[in-house]
């Protein structure tokens, strides 16, 4: 099998870290609009409970460092047909996020060109990625690195302009939004359904488990302690300086747009410009994630039978191309 350089933090995390940071870019406004005003607070309960699922997977990924994650893990503790329905539940689930993302990501960018045929574009997304992946994952974790080091400083610029806004504009409209009913009737309520939506809306902890392989000694641990940091930090101050400089109704009314309406009150034409790019990109990386996710998990498959043998079969660079064009082909039809 020909070698290829295995992947150092920075590399690792940016591939799966795109994938679950995108969150950001929606899941703040559905929780906003089911948990209303306390929205923040049911996505720092999500945060302690990604805390203790890294806890687990750590140790877990960590005793048997083989590609396919959750896969892997039934594989060695129930039977195989088992680990079996849980795998090919998680392909469906990486295809649902390409085509998702992908599509996700044309329509931000048709807010852009306008005369983008959103369908060719995604299509053309989903094949520039198939590229990249069979090119190698070297090559394409940089590409992710890149989009996930504009996606944080865009959010940190986002989170500053809203800062600021705060402090011209004072925390009155804060102060409205906690003083509107709360959702459901009740705190707890709130609190419940805004968690079940963002628990749903967080996706992609899973992902380094399904390349933990092309990762070096070590890295593992350290992509899922850095995702969670990110999560942590990001949602739950996101949903907080929302409510901060736009009324609860607002944020319903754009939620498709969420985070474009919040830059374009807080920083202007120019930031919502910046985070709608930062939108096309970062959404593209999660394609990436699912791509490499995949590739990973269905070689583990076909290692243990499972799939046919021809899988197995890498071009130089370490890449299963077979694998990489089933997914493809899949995903387009």
């Amino acid at each position: 099998m020909a070698q290829h350089k295995k992947l150092n933090v920075w590399l690792a995390t940016a591939i799966c870290g795109n994938d679950i940071t995108s969150s950001c870019l929606y899941v703040s406004a559905i929780c906003i609009g089911l948990a209303g005003q306390f929205a923040w607070i049911s996505l720092l309960i999500v945060a302690v409970v990604l805390f203790l699922f890294r806890k687990i997977y750590g140790e877990v990924v960590g005793a048997l460092p083989l590609n396919g994650g959750a896969y892997n893990v039934l594989l060695n503790t129930t039977t195989k047909s088992n680990a079996s329905v849980a795998a090919c539940l998680t392909i469906l689930s990486y295809m649902a996020t390409a085509v998702i993302s992908a599509s996700e990501a044309m329509h931000y960018l048709h807010d852009i060109v306008k005369e983008l045929p959103v369908v060719y574009a995604t299509l053309a997304l989903l094949f520039l990625f198939l590229i990249l992946n069979i090119m190698g994952i070297s090559e394409s974790a940089k590409v992710a690195l890149v989009i996930f080091i504009f996606h944080l400083t865009s959010m940190l610029v986002l989170i500053v302009s809203a800062f600021i806004f705060l402090f011209n504009h004072g925390t009155e409209i804060l102060q409205q939004n906690f003083s509107m009913p709360v959702k459901g009737g009740s705190i707890g309520t709130a609190l419940f359904f805004g968690f079940s939506a963002a628990m749903l809306g967080i996706s992609g902890f899973e992902s380094s488990a399904n390349f933990v392989e092309e990762q070096k000694k070590g890295v593992f641990p350290k992509t899922l302690k850095n995702m969670w940091l990110a999560v942590s930090i990001l949602n739950p101050l996101i949903a907080f300086l929302a409510i901060g400089v736009m009324s609860l109704t607002q944020v319903e009314a754009h939620e498709s747009s969420f985070l474009n309406y919040m830059a374009s009150l807080t920083g202007g034409k120019v930031l919502a410009t910046i985070i709608s790019i930062n939108a096309v990109t970062v959404l593209s990386g999660a394609v990436l994630t699912s791509f490499v996710g995949v590739n990973g998990l269905i070689k583990r498959m076909a290692l243990d039978r499972i799939l046919p043998q021809f899988f197995l079969k890498e071009n130089k660079r370490g890449s299963s191309y077979r694998i990489l064009i089933t997914f493809f082909v899949l995903c387009v039809s």
